[in-house]
Parts: C-alpha cells; sequence; structure tokens
C-alpha cells in the first residue's frame, strides 16, 4: 500500500489509541494531534520509527491546526466530550471547531475526511450535547460533502468509562441508580470494532459520503447492562429507579464544584479512566430519555463486512480487577 499519511484529530483519547494502533498496523503515516502531546508519546510504540509524529493543537482553537493538516491524505476527527468545562463546550469542539476543520481539509486538498459523531443524536433533540453533535455532522457535510460519517452507540472496551464505571460503583455503594428506570436500550460497541471500521472506510472509495450507524450484537436495556457487570464482578447491590426529576437535580449538584461532594462516592472517579468528571449531569439525564440503537434505514457494521464483537468476548477479562475485591 502506498504511505499515505494520516492526520488524526483526538487520537490521544480512548476511542482514539486504538485508531492510532488499527491504522499504524495497516502502514499509515500518522499525525496525531491532541492539547497534551507529550502525555502521549506512548503511541509512538504503536509503529515503527518515525510512523507517528504527535504535535499540539486544539478543535477548540482552529487557529491551533494551521499547517499541520497540510500533505494529509486523510484527515480524522475523533474529539467528543460529555461534560462541558471551561472553553471546552459542547459546541465549541463538536460544532464550530469540526467546521473550521472541515473547511481546512477541503482547502489543504485533503482526499478523505471521516467524522465520528455518536449514535442517536438526531433523535435526542432535548440534549445540548446531541444538538451540538448534530449541527456538527451538517457542517462537516456543508463543508465536506464526500465526508464519511460514523455514530457508534455506547462504546465498551478495557480502558472506558462506561462499564468500568459501573463495576466501580457496584464495588463501593449497596445500591445503584436507575434512570428512566433503567429502559433505556443501548446497543454496546467494541472499541476495536469502532477503530476496525475507520480503517476500512479509509481502503474503501465507496464509503465516501456515506453514514454509518455502529452497534454491537447485542440490544441491552441500562437495567440489563447493570445487572450483567454485577453478575461478571461477582456483586449483589440494590437495584433503585431514579425518577427524571430527581436525577437531573442530582445532576445539577454533580456538575456544581460545591455541591458534588456528596455525590462522588467517596472519590470513586479517581479509580476512572477519566478523573474530575461529574458522575451525572442534566445533559445526561436528558440523553437517556432516548434509546441508543441503530436504525433500519442506515448502513451498518455488515455493509462495511465487519462482524461485531460481544460484550462477553472481552468484558469478563477487564472487570475482573473488580471481582477481586470483597464487598
Amino acid at each position: 500500500m502506498e504511505q499515505r499519511v494520516v492526520t488524526i484529530i483526538g487520537g490521544t483519547g480512548f476511542v482514539g489509541r486504538y485508531v492510532v494502533k488499527q491504522l499504524a498496523a495497516a502502514g499509515y503515516t500518522l499525525r496525531v494531534i491532541s492539547r497534551h502531546p507529550n502525555m502521549a508519546l506512548h503511541l509512538k510504540t504503536s509503529g515503527s520509527v518515525g510512523q507517528i509524529v504527535l504535535m499540539e493543537g486544539n478543535l477548540g482553537d482552529p487557529q491551533s491546526l494551521n499547517g499541520k493538516i497540510e500533505g494529509s491524505y486523510a484527515v480524522i476527527n475523533l474529539v467528543g466530550i460529555m461534560f462541558e468545562s471551561g472553553k471546552q463546550t459542547f459546541a465549541a469542539l463538536h460544532t464550530h471547531g469540526v467546521e473550521k476543520l472541515a473547511q481546512m481539509a477541503r482547502a489543504a486538498g485533503v482526499k478523505r475526511f471521516i467524522h465520528v459523531s455518536a449514535l442517536g443524536v438526531d433523535k435526542a433533540s432535548g440534549s445540548h450535547y446531541a444538538r451540538s453533535k448534530m449541527l456538527g455532522e451538517k457542517a462537516v457535510l456543508d463543508a465536506f460533502p464526500q465526508a464519511t460519517i460514523l455514530r457508534p452507540s455506547v462504546i465498551f472496551g478495557p480502558e472506558d468509562n462506561f462499564l468500568n464505571l459501573f463495576a466501580c460503583m457496584a464495588s463501593l455503594s449497596p445500591a445503584l441508580p436507575l434512570i428512566n428506570s433503567g429502559q433505556t436500550r443501548f446497543q454496546p460497541v467494541y472499541v476495536g470494532d469502532v477503530a476496525k471500521a475507520v480503517e476500512v472506510c479509509l481502503n474503501r472509495p465507496d464509503t465516501m459520503g456515506q453514514l454509518y450507524e455502529l452497534g454491537g450484537p447485542e440490544v441491552l436495556t441500562f437495567r440489563d447492562i447493570v445487572k450483567h457487570v454485577m453478575q461478571i464482578i461477582g456483586k449483589q447491590r440494590l437495584l433503585v429507579s431514579l425518577p427524571t426529576p430527581i436525577a437531573s437535580a442530582i445532576g445539577f449538584c454533580c456538575e456544581t464544584p460545591v455541591l458534588s461532594i456528596p455525590f462522588d462516592l467517596f472519590s470513586l472517579l479517581a479509580a476512572l479512566p477519566v478523573p474530575n468528571q461529574p458522575l451525572l449531569t442534566r445533559d445526561q439525564v436528558k440523553l437517556l430519555k432516548y434509546d441508543n440503537i441503530v436504525s433500519s434505514t442506515t448502513h451498518h457494521f455488515a455493509a462495511l463486512g465487519i462482524s461485531p464483537t460481544a460484550m462477553d468476548m472481552v468484558v469478563p477479562e477487564y472487570l475482573a480487577r473488580f471481582h477481586k475485591k470483597v464487598a
């Protein structure tokens, strides 16, 4: 394969690390742009000497990306946040930042643009997160009509902040809350499958201008997922349905530093891959009103020739560390 330069924005995050490893193994030369490249030196071990170049840049400040996209065959955007902090807002990153990025890519003559969004953002109209993601998708396609959009469901993997969160909570708390009675449906997708989808899209011209919804092989309710995690780690906990108004009030408290201490479950977040994030936000409560499963009218993994990985193939192994702790 002709050696091509691929620029990855957000390549040091959870999904980004897997995408870097996947594309490095496929022989691409990678520019990995992040706010703190000095904290991502370990990514260089995913490729040969000089194959992976770390660069400083911030999607929230598009000017910081000037001169760092030129010469790229493809640009991949993986930036996404679940809560806002300072200048790192949904609008700044999910909408305005990706719009500028797509415009810069087009001006630089980039051939491929892959934008990783999120499943269900077209339905969760009441959420600021979802709205910013939808506006971002539109902005990308307006600037770069041949862009490929990937919408994964909630992503699981060894470093996730999803199943690890529930396992950690079950290890520390006698009861676990279920917002919306735990009836929201998800289609959890393995992080390695998302990375593989990115590679397939890069290699296949027919994916240009297409939208793919990426869901795993199982559709599970929030309650099902929590119960499954408890089974894996060998814990029995009381499941308490939490009415939406109460969940929103707790979310407000978690978002407010002076009020969040009673809800931090004794520094629970210190054990998670993303420290210092709120346990819950009001916007996340809004998201939990909507199912997070693929629709019947879009392309899925099958169109990419990928068989998605079941949770039981990988989850028990990385949650085993919680099983060893005696409640």
